[in-house]
Formats: C-alpha cells, structure tokens, sequence
C-alpha cells in the first residue's frame, strides 16, 4: 500500500507546554497505521515553539490529511495544527 509524508505546525495553546509533550500526546492519539517519521522543534515567538512533525499516512485515506488534522486538534494541548507539505513515499 502506497503512504505519503504529511508535514505539520503543531502550534501548543500555552508557552508552558513543550513540543515534546505534544509529541508524546500525538503519538498515543494515532491509529496504528499512521506513523510518525520525524519530528522537531521551531520556535515561534516570547518563548512559545512549535512542534514539526512529519507522519506517514495511507496514500487512500478517504479525506486526505482531514482526519489526521481532526484527531491532533483534538490532542489536549493543541491549538493549531497547519500542513505545510504533502509527498507521495516510493
């Protein structure tokens, strides 16, 4: 089956919150068949930094990068979840 690479912002809703909290939070949240290729961190602003994380979906997901924007919004934590790139994996 076919995957493509998904690139995400994952903006935390407070400074306190770590990038490497979010990610621990996402990667409970995921289905089984997604998985997390690579993260890091980018910093925004007055301390506040972004997580960015790239995730490797089935390239069939009815809805594309939708439900995978729905389930990390719903991630305690989150406040914005932005795709920056889509790549089809070889």
């Amino acid at each position: 089956m076919a995957r493509v690479a998904v690139i995400l912002k994952v903006l935390p809703n407070d400074v306190s919150i770590s990038p490497q909290q979010l990610l621990e939070k996402i990667k409970a949240t995921l289905p089984q068949e997604y998985e997390i290729m690579d993260s890091g961190e980018e910093p925004i602003a007055f301390g506040l930094k972004a997580l960015k994380v790239i995730i490797a979906i089935p390239e069939e997901t009815e809805g594309g990068t939708e439900h995978l924007e729905e389930l990390l919004k719903q991630v305690d934590g989150v406040e914005e979840v932005e795709v920056e790139a889509v790549h089809r994996l070889s």
